[in-house]
């Protein structure tokens, strides 16, 4: 038999060599872990459709950044659930606040070690759910949603936290909070834009993870599924006005945004494995229908591969013990 003599496998032929050759890597500092703490409750509440996922009272939340922080995941991303909510979502600047007196606790007992981060948007803490305030005609207003934001970072930054994750998806909300940071000190506060962030069905879980009261759906500010070069100008929008960071949510059934994003602008980028991507793999793998650990790894890779240089994932301390294992 005659061929040319190009043997690829020759790259393949002991796992020293597959090592050597890799050409995408994945490391525990490359991820972060979200975390919700829920106002009133003294031990943690399990959520039922993330399995080994919960709500953290103050003190097992502090346990669970230790622990991440000990496995050497690079940051943990906050979600506050609070006892009362309103149609303004008062709860989200209030200094004691569940989500700001949750960032102070962990500022102060992790934030030496990783990057104390929280969920910079309305959702949790409106009593409509949605992610900002409603004109009277029960649309979401963008410009009294963004003052909404400004003095939401300005808590959230007064609280400790070093990174804010823009949820929202409203038009300037990336300029309004850089402006409003600067003008209070807080030159040094990150800012992660989710600027590729999709109406996606895979967010079901986290709907339960969070509480949420929404009613009907996120169309009018989230992205359509079925547009890829929006979500690569909103991230270029995002940049310019000087966000840091731009996020791409969900991560794999995006994973060509991903990938573009990364090649159009010049600052890191993120992605985010969400609630219904991790209740996918877990219920797979509970039913023996795939290898867990091989999945949950593969998954990270893949999405570290398709161009996030960090991945927020639930699986982010459980997967950096296999990674140091």
């Amino acid at each position: 038999m005659s061929f040319p003599e190009v043997r690829l496998r020759r790259l393949r032929q002991s796992r020293a060599v597959r090592d050597l050759v890799r050409e995408t890597t994945l490391r525990p500092s490359q991820l972060v872990l979200p975390l919700f703490v829920r106002e009133g409750i003294d031990e943690p509440v399990a959520i039922g459709s993330m399995p080994g996922v919960a709500q953290h009272s103050i003190d097992s939340l502090r346990a669970a950044a230790v622990d991440a922080a000990e496995a050497g995941v690079g940051g943990v991303m906050l979600f506050g659930v609070p006892a009362v909510r309103d149609a303004r979502g008062s709860g989200a600047d209030d200094p004691l606040g569940i989500l700001n007196v949750a960032t102070e606790v962990l500022a102060a007992e992790v934030g030496d070690a990783l990057v104390v981060q929280t969920d910079l948007c309305l959702d949790e803490f409106t009593d409509h759910g949605h992610c900002g305030v409603l004109a009277a005609d029960g649309s979401v207003d963008n410009d009294a949603t963004l003052e909404r934001y400004a003095s939401m970072a300005i808590a959230q930054a007064r609280a400790g936290s070093q990174l804010l994750g823009l949820s929202g998806m409203m038009d300037g909300q990336v300029a309004v909070i850089r402006d409003a940071l600067d003008a209070e000190g807080f030159t040094q506060t990150l800012i992660l834009a989710y600027a590729a962030k999709y109406a996606s069905a895979f967010y079901g879980p986290f709907r339960e993870a969070v509480d949420s009261q929404l009613v009907g759906d996120r169309r009018t500010y989230q992205l359509d599924p079925g547009n890829r070069r929006e979500g690569v100008r909103e991230a270029v929008v995002d940049e310019a006005e000087g966000a840091d960071i731009v996020m791409v949510k969900p991560a794999m059934a995006f994973l060509d945004v991903l990938r573009e994003v990364r090649d159009t602008v010049h600052i890191p980028v993120w992605a985010y494995q969400v609630s219904g991507e991790y209740a996918m793999i877990e219920a797979a793998a509970a039913n023996g229908w795939i290898d867990r650990r091989a999945a949950v790894l593969e998954s990270l890779l893949s999405i570290r591969r398709a161009g996030a240089d960090a991945v927020l994932t639930y699986w982010a301390t459980e997967a950096a013990h296999w990674l140091d294992a």
